[in-house]
């Protein structure tokens, strides 16, 4: 089993984790990993990633949902170095002979694990209109979010957010709350309790990572 400074054994299933943490590179829900890769995360299981300051987590209603630290973005560039127990398994070698391609390369071209692997913006290079349309959707995303809770971090709807957005096109707000997701303090969830949800909520659902999405929080900057 690999370590973390040599303190921290992780089962394959946490490393299977942290490498689907790394590649979709955004806050990822439990449900997801469920859909990717066929397990999920239990207690004892996130709370040591956690502990070891690898990942960070969060649960709104049944949700729980998990992205890398900084620290956890530090081992995961590194993930290739650790002695992993694979035995026969030609597909677990092979991934860690990528890991170990991927590395090299990024190195080489001095880009960053996080910076590779972030999702590409819809915005055309060098289209100064676009850049600075997406901007002013943002800029109204948080206004709106501001104007919609009583201090930072708190959850709101995107139902709600998107009432206070009518002059924007909704794939255009789509695409800026997908970018946002990646960016420190924003956190875009789905909720768990489709009971709970109704017909506005589901209307108004961000689909991102196969999932839909219906709560937004913006964290103090």
């Amino acid at each position: 089993m690999p370590t973390t400074d040599d303190t921290v054994r992780l089962k394959p299933k946490q490393l299977g984790a942290l490498i689907i943490l790394m590649a979709e590179a955004r806050i990822v829900t439990n449900n997801e990993l469920h859909e990717m890769a066929g397990c999920r995360l239990t207690g004892d299981e996130w709370k040591s990633l956690s502990k070891a300051g690898l990942i960070e987590q969060d649960k709104i209603g049944q949700v729980l949902t998990f992205q890398l630290t900084e620290k956890g973005w530090r081992f995961c560039k590194k993930l290739h170095e650790a002695a992993v127990n694979v035995g026969n398994s030609t597909a677990a070698r092979s991934i860690f002979v990528l890991l170990g391609g991927l590395h090299r390369s990024l190195d080489r071209l001095r880009v960053s694990h996080a910076d590779f692997f972030k999702q590409p913006s819809s915005t055309v290079p060098g289209d100064s209109r676009a850049r600075s349309a997406e901007g002013d959707i943002e800029t109204d995303i948080r206004t709106a979010y501001r104007e919609l809770v009583l201090r930072p971090g708190q959850w709101v709807g995107l139902a709600d957010m998107r009432d206070r957005l009518p002059d924007h096109d909704r794939k255009a707000v789509d695409t800026v709350l997908i970018e946002m997701a990646q960016m420190k303090g924003v956190r875009i969830i789905p909720v768990a309790n489709s009971k709970a949800l109704d017909d506005r909520d589901r209307a108004a659902a961000l689909r991102m990572g196969g999932e839909n999405h219906h709560a937004l929080s913006i964290g103090a900057p």
